[in-house]
């Protein structure tokens, strides 16, 4: 089986606390790291989600295990697939947001540069691809996506030479046109096309809004005392999880006589998050896949959960 070792796995474990008997979801199985630690406890139930069928499969290992359930499916699918299997609560529940290094891994997956392959990237491998996308969109709308979703200074440029040389079809193809629009970058660690595969990836598969979803389903699944940890790689992902953390602890600012709330404030649903943790730098050295990596953690209180996700896209 593979040796695949998560990013912040003894930190996202202190923080989901396991005990023996507990439920635990795995939001994100991709080799299975998080959970195949997590089950060392003697869980009661551990379960899996991953939306791209070949994760299942690669953990096909574990699934023969009485204790253990995996589920084809997004994990903002995530209360109607335990409810498939009769579970209706967890006691901790843990994300690992992003692509995967076995799909990083696989060319012909599409999701890195290193190695050609066709312009893929979907996870769930359905729907559109990054290809059909930057073939299609205006001008306007790539540029759109590589701002706001790769942090892209130069997506205004990119865009155009997108639409100025397409169709495009392989990931050698676009990241090539990236760098001779970017050209060299003197004292950057990352390749200039990063930012522009990165959301790419982010906008084919929706990953944003499936992290709304997927944040709001685990505040109605977990338990009173329940834990929460999400580890995120992306400066949006993780302005979103801090977000929803400040604002179902009570941590969003309030009115004042100037500016009353708008609405009347509701209980916390979470008690103040713990303070975001980083990887070490021996972690960095050992797996530079860890660098930009976020672990945030919050422990569910006996409020209700907010009835509606109404967590916006905001800037912090």
């Amino acid at each position: 089986m593979s040796g695949h070792v998560p990013v912040l796995l003894a930190e996202t474990l202190a923080a989901l606390r396991l005990q023996p008997g507990d439920v635990y979801v795995d939001a994100t199985l991709g080799a299975g790291g998080y959970l195949r630690a997590a089950r060392a406890v003697g869980l009661g139930r551990a379960i899996g989600f991953d939306r791209d069928a070949s994760a299942i499969a690669l953990n096909a290992d574990i699934a023969a295990h009485g204790d253990v359930i995996l589920i084809n499916r997004p994990f903002a699918d995530m209360e109607a697939g335990l409810a498939d299997h009769g579970i209706d609560a967890a006691d901790a529940i843990a994300f690992d947001i992003g692509v995967s290094s076995m799909q990083i891994d696989q060319p012909e997956r599409g999701f890195s540069f290193q190695s050609d392959g066709p312009l893929d990237m979907r996870m769930g491998q359905d729907g559109m691809t990054a290809a059909d996308f930057i073939n299609t969109a205006t001008e306007a709308e790539i540029a759109d996506v590589l701002f706001k979703l790769g942090d892209e200074p130069g997506a205004r440029r990119i865009a155009r030479a997108i639409v100025n040389d397409r169709p495009l079809t392989r990931t050698s193809e676009l990241a090539r046109l990236v760098r001779s629009v970017l050209g060299a970058q003197p004292g950057k660690k990352s390749d200039p096309a990063t930012r522009t595969f990165q959301a790419l990836r982010i906008h084919v598969n929706d990953e944003l809004g499936q992290l709304d979803m997927g944040l709001a389903a685990a505040e109605r699944l977990l338990r009173p005392g329940g834990r929460l940890a999400v580890v995120s790689f992306h400066s949006a992902e993780d302005r979103q999880v801090k977000l929803f953390l400040r604002d179902r602890s009570g941590g969003a600012p309030a009115g004042s006589r100037h500016l009353p709330a708008a609405v009347r404030p509701r209980a916390a649903s979470f008690e103040r998050p713990a303070r975001a943790v980083r990887p070490s730098d021996a972690e960095v050295a050992a797996n530079p896949r860890a660098r930009s990596a976020t672990l945030r953690a919050a422990v569910r209180t006996a409020a209700p959960a907010w009835i509606s996700n109404d967590m916006m896209r905001r800037s912090a």
